[in-house]
C-alpha cells in the first residue's frame, strides 16, 4: 500500500466514513512491523484493536453477578455498623443486669436465726459465710472477664494504631529533611557562597 491510499484510508477512519473492509486493511497493515514514520500512533490505535479483538464477551449473568456483589457487600457493611453499635450497649446491659441480680440474692438471703453464745462457734460461722460470699463475689467476677477482655483488646488496638502513627510521622519527617535538602541543593552555588 503506498502512502497516498494509507493517508486516504486512515482520514476515512478518523472521520468515521470506513467500511469494515478498509478498518480490516489498516489492521492487516499496521500489523506489520515496516510502516512509515509518523504513523506510530496509529500503529498503537490499530494493534489495540486487533489485541481486544481476542477478549472474550462477558458472561450473560455478568451484570447480576456484580450487582449481587455489589448487594452482598453492602449488607456485610450494614451488619459491621450494627455489630459496632449494639456489642458495647449488650455489655452494659449484661453489667446492669448481673449487679441487679447480685443486690436481689444478697438482699432476699434468709438471715440467721440463732446467735452463738460460744466465740469458737461464731468464729467458725463466720469464717464459712465469709468462704461463701468470696466464692459467690469471686464467681461474678468471672462473670465480668469478657468485658475486661474487650478493654484489653480495644487498649491493644489503640497501641497499634499509635505505633502506624509514630511510623508514619517518622518517614514524614524524612521527607521533609529529603526536600529541604533537595531545596539547598538546587540553591545556584552564588547563593551559597552569600550566606
Amino acid at each position: 500500500m503506498n502512502e497516498e491510499e494509507l493517508k486516504r484510508l486512515i482520514e476515512k477512519y478518523y472521520n468515521g466514513e470506513s467500511t469494515e473492509e478498509e478498518e480490516s486493511i489498516l489492521r492487516d497493515y499496521f500489523r506489520k512491523n515496516n510502516i512509515p514514520e509518523g504513523y506510530e500512533a496509529e500503529k498503537l490505535i490499530f494493534s489495540f484493536y486487533t489485541e481486544s479483538a481476542e477478549l472474550p464477551d462477558p458472561s450473560l449473568d455478568f451484570e447480576a453477578r456484580i450487582l449481587a456483589g455489589i448487594d452482598a457487600s453492602e449488607i456485610k457493611r450494614g451488619s459491621h455498623k450494627i455489630k459496632k453499635y449494639l456489642l458495647p450497649l449488650l455489655s452494659t446491659a449484661a453489667g446492669l443486669l448481673i449487679l441487679a441480680g447480685s443486690y436481689f440474692f444478697f438482699t432476699n438471703r434468709a438471715v440467721s436465726g440463732d446467735t452463738f453464745t460460744d466465740p469458737e462457734i461464731a468464729y467458725a460461722e463466720t469464717i464459712k459465710i465469709l468462704r461463701d460470699v468470696s466464692t459467690q463475689l469471686n464467681h461474678g467476677a468471672q462473670v465480668l472477664e469478657p468485658v475486661g477482655k474487650i478493654n484489653e483488646i480495644k487498649r491493644k488496638s489503640f497501641e497499634s494504631i499509635n505505633k502506624s502513627t509514630k511510623i508514619v510521622e517518622k518517614n514524614l519527617k524524612n521527607l521533609n529533611y529529603l526536600q529541604r535538602a533537595i531545596e539547598i541543593s538546587h540553591v545556584p552555588v552564588e547563593k551559597n557562597i552569600n550566606k
